[in-house]
């Protein structure tokens, strides 16, 4: 017995569907990392991982290779979020202080992050998205610029003017 044309989409679209539920529950704590650091507010990350996701979604289908789909989800991040600062340029941004921590020998290294992390949160979005790209998620200088859609010169201008107007002397 052939099966109808019409249930091969539907199973299709089914495994396609578990697919990408697999490859969310996989990654999507790393994938909403990287937008909290692009985005700067947790629920700002949160819209800017399902907003990709979705986009990511419908591009589904015409992915043909599955060991860049990550690439692909981080580049959708990237650009959606250039996308909400240039609807949303004029708006003021509140950002909440982080609190002082109790000095511990053992926590230097992350009392030190803590502490620039307001700085980095001030910066202009480019700025402060080639700081987290490079420095947060250790991407070199062509893989941020191929994210961002911008020339290896531009990402170390940015980073140039970040390091020199972010870091606290």
């Amino acid at each position: 017995m052939r099966v109808p044309a019409s249930w091969e989409v539907v199973i299709d679209a089914s495994a396609r569907r578990e697919e990408f539920e697999a490859f969310v529950a996989a990654r999507s704590g790393a994938l909403l990392r990287t937008a909290y650091l692009l985005a700067g507010d947790k629920h700002a990350a949160e819209d800017l991982l399902q907003t990709s996701l979705a986009k990511t979604y419908l591009a589904w289908p015409r992915i043909k290779d599955m060991q860049s789909v990550e690439a692909f989800v981080r580049r959708t991040l990237v650009t959606t979020n250039i996308s909400t600062w240039r609807k949303h340029r004029d708006r003021e941004v509140l950002m909440p202080l982080v609190p002082v921590l109790a000095h511990n020998p053992r926590t230097d290294a992350v009392d030190q992050r803590l502490s620039l992390w307001p700085h980095i949160c001030a910066l202009p979005p480019r700025q402060r998205t080639v700081m987290v790209l490079r420095y947060y998620e250790d991407l070199t200088e062509a893989e941020t610029a191929r994210l961002m859609g911008c020339s290896i010169g531009a990402v170390k201008r940015y980073c140039a003017r970040a390091l020199r107007t972010s870091c606290p002397a």
